[in-house]
């Protein structure tokens, strides 16, 4: 058994610094298991949020080191022997207390997106779809919602202005999953355009490095809702058909 250091933020929304800690660590120890610790020997009022931890629910995000992550999911023999390890609540949100920070701003734009809308069954009365169009979207339903991607985005962590205007990589991932769906029929591209600031992602794909279901973020939600809106919003062949198609139905209509 060794101790290590840990240097782990205390405080509130208005004032705080980093309090040090010798901690006995085992083997086979995660960040988490040491941070519990704390709490149980050390310092009983130091608030933490976890609930699983298997790396699941989502809910103990923090920067360790300066990177967001599970804590749950970071083993300590990552980090090198004898160094003091930082363990800080994530800069993107409102901070509560400790390592608890305020994640309400996400559940506020989930509201936002328009649900799932089905098509028709087919005549038989089923559904029918290709398997590959079932399995690219699969991988979007594998988001824990630990919103380490959002705490990792240039845009929400350094411009907390434009979280009015902005969604952030997590609810891109989950429109995606609706866009992309083979039985979905509602375009959410207006809204992508308009009131959930795609534009804003300059994809520097720091929220697909940081995701722990290792989900293709930008390669495959972002980008691809990016060319869905020029195709929609900007094309000028599809500008050309809706000009047209909109005056052909003008004089049907006299």
């Amino acid at each position: 058994m060794t101790e290590v250091t840990m240097r782990v933020w205390r405080g509130n929304a208005t004032e705080g610094s980093f309090q040090e800690f010798r901690v006995p660590v085992e083997e086979g120890m995660v960040v988490l298991d040491v941070v519990l610790a704390i709490q149980a020997t050390q310092a009983n009022n130091l608030a933490v949020r976890w609930n699983c931890k298997a790396g699941k629910c989502g809910s103990c995000s923090a920067e360790v080191n300066g990177k967001p992550r599970l804590m749950c999911m970071t083993r300590m023999n990552l980090f090198p022997p004898h160094e003091p390890i930082t363990v800080a609540p994530m800069k993107a949100f409102p901070l509560i207390k400790d390592l608890v920070t305020d994640v309400s701003y996400n559940y506020e734009v989930a509201k936002t997106i328009p649900a799932f809308q089905s098509r028709p069954p087919d005549p038989d009365g089923t559904y029918r779809m290709m398997q590959e169009d079932i399995d690219r979207v699969q991988e979007f339903h594998k988001c824990i919602e630990c919103f380490l991607c959002q705490d990792v985005c240039h845009v929400l962590r350094d411009h907390p202005d434009k979280k009015e205007v902005f969604a952030g990589p997590r609810f891109f991932v989950r429109i995606a999953a609706l866009e992309m769906h083979p039985l979905d029929t509602h375009s959410r591209t207006e809204l992508l355009r308009a009131n959930a600031g795609l534009g804003y992602c300059n994809i520097t794909r720091c929220c697909t490095e940081v995701c722990p279901e290792h989900i293709q973020i930008t390669d495959n939600a972002i980008i691809p809702l990016k060319e869905r809106v020029v195709d929609d919003h900007y094309d000028p062949v599809v500008w050309l058909i809706r000009k047209f198609a909109g005056r052909n139905r003008s004089r049907l209509s006299i």
